[in-house]
């Protein structure tokens, strides 16, 4: 799969014309064009919970979209992610004429640059200032005085952490921890739970989504270590939640600190 084609297009090549009617399969990039271009969505995904008053088709999982649903919305593009989404169901899409975009999203800087051309494809025609006060609020952290050590689990049953190369390991690293698993071949490792908690880290952190980790389920897991909850749409969202995120996120950090 090719993560940045637009319908078949390259970077650079020629410009196609604004989108008007959009098909998200990602809840960050859902929040992003509704926040900047109300009334562009016609569909999205089961799980795009935000904004909260979305009136649209909901056009089933990310994993599993009802692609004939897509299809009837006559969309003049579809907006998709690399990691979310499935390269057969967005081929499928391709082949029966519809333009995808398909964002790469490993880092913060490049969660910015990809957040800019969704929503030029999208019809923005000048960069919104939610995305500029959300660069100018992750250019301007200061350089963390202390480290942490951290594994973070975002699955269980089986046990699944963050590896090498996401968009979330990236995020705390700015925020001054490093988890265990950075340097695995996998981008998304099973390690067993006894494995976690062998590597002593400083912090467990354990987001509410992909899996939903609460006080209840999650830190029962790991006795003697100290736990952070932390809220898995500023932990790996890219969109108008970016802006909050580093105060929230170090908000909880230093409260599991303590």
């Amino acid at each position: 799969m090719d993560p940045v084609s637009l319908g078949g297009g390259r970077p650079g090549g020629s410009p196609r014309p604004s989108a008007a009617r959009v098909v998200s399969l990602v809840p960050s990039l859902t929040e992003a064009v509704a926040e900047t271009l109300p009334g562009a969505l016609v569909g999205v995904t089961d799980w795009c919970s935000r904004p909260a008053d979305l009136a649209v088709t909901r056009i089933g999982g990310t994993k599993n979209p009802a692609l004939d649903r897509i299809l009837a919305l006559a969309p003049d593009l579809v907006v998709a992610n690399e990691e979310e989404n499935r390269a057969p169901d967005l081929d499928a899409l391709r082949t029966a004429g519809v333009p995808v975009l398909v964002t790469e999203v490993r880092t913060v800087p490049q969660a910015f640059t990809e957040l800019e051309r969704v929503l030029t494809a999208c019809g923005a025609r000048s960069r919104p200032r939610w995305l500029d006060e959300a660069e100018a609020t992750w250019a301007a952290l200061p350089e963390p005085a202390v480290r942490t050590t951290a594994v973070v689990p975002i699955w269980r049953r089986p046990w699944m952490v963050l590896g090498r190369d996401t968009f979330a390991g990236d995020v705390l690293t700015r925020l001054g921890v490093d988890h265990r698993y950075a340097g695995h071949p996998e981008r998304y490792p099973r390690v067993p739970v006894e494995e976690l908690r062998a590597a002593a880290p400083d912090l467990v952190v354990l987001p509410d989504e992909p899996y939903r980790f609460t006080a209840e389920d999650g830190p029962e897991a790991f006795p003697g270590l100290r736990c952070a909850l932390v809220s898995g749409r500023h932990l790996t969202w890219y969109g108008p939640s970016l802006a909050r995120a580093p105060r929230v996120l170090a908000g909880a950090l230093r409260a599991a600190r303590r």
